[in-house]
């Protein structure tokens, strides 16, 4: 019995479980792949921070624990590559992951990837998580076909996102020469060109950060900054997620001493 107990502990630690036992997720992607050639169905790859990056924990709540998401799940092989910043990570696995993401290209997260089971190749990439519906997020994945017409258009797409991300960069470049310089106008303007085209619960993240940077800068500031909060909540309803994690950050920007009282007490 022991012996018992001891094997299934090592296969259960090959995948994880949603809390519904419905939704099986790898955690290795040769495992994903031998599974994905056997059942003939493509590999699913969700590259997620899962304890700290909230867009990651928006997906997996709106998506990928939804009743929507768990009777389309059949249709693919599931893998998490997971990348804590708390929870514990054995070291070959974090080697493995860091290494998978370096060859997929992964810049950012959540990034989910649709694999060629047989070869590995990438035919379907999502990145990030705007706020979509579960039904929605389905329907995009369902969009990428495993063609040449498929991957064809996947690269013109990935064309124009390596060209946005440059663009990205040269903005945020501008922001921390204006937080370096404590220019808020100048850091506003470029959080406001950053975001130019967001919508939905994502443009929680414009006001938000124009919080977080303003106390960066001025940490006097906080009526200001709590003005920019709630906003950002108002924005963000409907993502429970994303909700709690602007909560958070108000209540413990609320609760802070002003700076002034702050010098005082040193």
């Amino acid at each position: 019995m022991p012996r018992l107990t001891a094997i299934l502990a090592l296969c259960l630690g090959a995948l994880n479980l949603s809390a519904a036992g419905s939704v099986v997720w790898l955690t290795d992607l040769e495992a994903a792949q031998a599974q994905g050639v056997k059942e003939n169905k493509p590999i699913l790859v969700d590259f997620t921070g899962s304890d700290w990056c909230p867009p990651c924990k928006s997906l997996h709540k709106t998506v990928f624990e939804s009743a929507e998401f768990a009777a389309a799940s059949s249709k693919y092989v599931l893998l998490e590559l997971d990348f804590p910043r708390s929870k514990p990570q054995a070291p070959e696995v974090k080697k493995k992951n860091t290494e998978l993401a370096k060859k997929y290209g992964i810049n950012g997260y959540p990034t989910v990837l649709l694999l060629d089971a047989k070869t590995g190749e990438v035919f379907g990439r999502s990145v990030g998580f705007g706020g979509m519906t579960a039904k929605d997020y389905l329907a995009k994945l369902d969009s990428y076909k495993n063609t040449p017409e498929g991957k064809a258009s996947l690269a013109k797409e990935e064309k124009e996102r390596s060209s946005r991300t440059e663009k990205s960069r040269a903005i945020n470049q501008k922001i921390n020469d204006a937080i370096t310089a404590k220019d808020f106008k100048a850091a506003e303007a470029g959080l406001t060109e950053l975001f130019v085209d967001a919508s939905g619960p994502r443009l929680a993240f414009l006001h938000y950060n124009k919080a977080r940077i303003l106390l960066q800068i001025d940490p006097s500031a906080k009526e200001q900054a709590l003005k920019y909060l709630d906003e950002a909540l108002k924005v963000a309803e409907g993502d429970a997620g994303l909700t709690q994690t602007i909560k958070s950050f108000r209540d413990r920007t609320a609760s802070a001493k002003p700076a002034t009282d702050a010098k005082k007490g040193s």
